[in-house]
């Protein structure tokens, strides 16, 4: 388990100075509100995490180290939506409407509302 769990840490610190760096270029590139960089990592990461599993579920390409490695560290280390976005293609594909739809709106509805009481605990601190 130490060693999984070391293999996670190499992959998620390459993804995080990855997702540092996305974010410094879109800003670089654009002077916008939108964000651009959390977007660009947010959308690349879940296509990279489609990958992966596709080639794990599909050629059993990937060891159980280079899916620590690559899905586990470096996908969550360049963003968590990934994983979010394939939890959510996964209760489409199994046809679970419901617990679909509770999870997408109750992701983003917590999500944002924990995102202003942190900040508001902070502001008021």
């Amino acid at each position: 388990m130490f060693k999984a769990m070391i293999i996670a840490g190499i992959g998620g610190f390459i993804g995080t100075c990855l997702r540092f760096l996305t974010g410094k270029l879109c800003r670089f590139i654009t002077d916008s509100p939108f964000p651009y960089g959390t977007f660009t990592v947010n959308i690349i990461g879940s296509f990279c995490i489609g990958i992966l599993f596709g080639l794990a579920e599909k050629t059993n390409l990937l060891s159980p180290q280079m899916n620590v490695l690559l899905i586990t560290g470096f996908c969550g280390g360049f963003t968590t939506f990934s994983s979010m976005a394939d939890d959510m293609y996964l209760l489409i594909e199994q046809k679970h409407w419901f617990t679909f739809g509770a999870y997408t709106l109750l992701s983003f509805a917590l999500g944002l509302l924990l995102v202003w009481a942190g900040r508001a605990v902070i502001k008021a601190a």
